[in-house]
């Protein structure tokens, strides 16, 4: 009876079950379950394992290129981050809304933690999402030209709930690239989510995309529905520096070996 249903339950792709099963049945041997309980543990634990892989398969789709998260953001490292701003973000209304958000700031301020951060928790909450390096998406939209599957690209990026396109800069863009992009800002406009990290203020897009009529529309789309994050700290890659009382108490806590192996260092 055990094979028969072991393989029923492959045959059906039930891994939560599958894994559970053995004890499951024999603690309800044991105990004397009644079998609707013993059917809901069953159903509960499959359930539970297709949400568990589901979630994966989302955060491995994302392709975020950091595990950057809420929890870990370092916002005291950067208080000129609004948190209670972020906080208020992170509870997702933005996408119920259909919102953008644009974080300006320069390089290393946490622009790409905080969006990272926003995606991760969509993506826990059930939402599709996907991180797109600026370049590096309008080379692939510039690449599907050739084999003129542009349109089934863009109906990929657009039906995702929330994309962040990450380093808008000084890009090096061909006329058909930046046509391509703002053809996808039409697409997603008050349809999807859209998280834009930059270095460049909104007037300086027009020095990047060289349209000034293209420029105003874009913006005009993207802009309606949109919370703008200035960050103007420093960067939080420069590294620490411990205060001079912990650095003084750190030398009182060396050993000889240590002084001496510090000196050769």
């Amino acid at each position: 009876m055990h094979t028969q249903l072991h393989t029923l339950i492959a045959q059906l792709r039930l891994q939560g079950i599958a894994a559970c099963l053995d004890q499951v049945l024999s603690e309800a041997q044991h105990n004397g379950t009644a079998i609707q309980d013993v059917l809901t543990t069953l159903l509960e634990t499959e359930y539970q394992d297709r949400m568990a892989r589901a979630l994966n398969n989302r955060i491995k789709s994302a392709k975020m290129p950091w595990s950057w998260s809420i929890d870990t953001f370092p916002f005291k490292q950067q208080p000129d981050i609004n948190k209670s701003q972020i906080m208020s973000l992170a509870k997702l209304d933005f996408i119920k809304q259909l919102e953008n958000i644009t974080l300006i700031g320069k390089p290393g301020t946490g622009k790409t933690g905080i969006a990272i951060s926003l995606l991760r928790l969509a993506l826990i909450n059930g939402y599709r999402g996907r991180f797109y390096n600026a370049q590096d998406l309008l080379n692939e939209l510039y690449a599907s030209l050739a084999d003129r599957t542009t349109s089934n690209l863009l109906k990929t990026i657009v039906a995702y709930d929330i994309i962040i396109i990450d380093e808008l800069g000084y890009l090096t863009l061909t006329t058909e690239q930046i046509n391509i992009f703002f053809k996808l800002i039409d697409m997603r406009y008050h349809k999807k989510s859209t998280i834009i990290t930059t270095n460049l203020d909104y007037p300086q897009w027009y020095e990047v995309f060289k349209n000034k009529e293209l420029v105003d529309a874009m913006l005009d789309r993207f802009n309606h529905y949109c919370t703008t994050i200035y960050i103007k700290g420093s960067s939080l890659r420069v590294p620490v520096r411990p205060s001079k009382e912990a650095a003084k108490e750190s030398k009182l806590n060396e050993t000889p070996e240590t002084q001496v192996l510090g000196e050769t260092l």
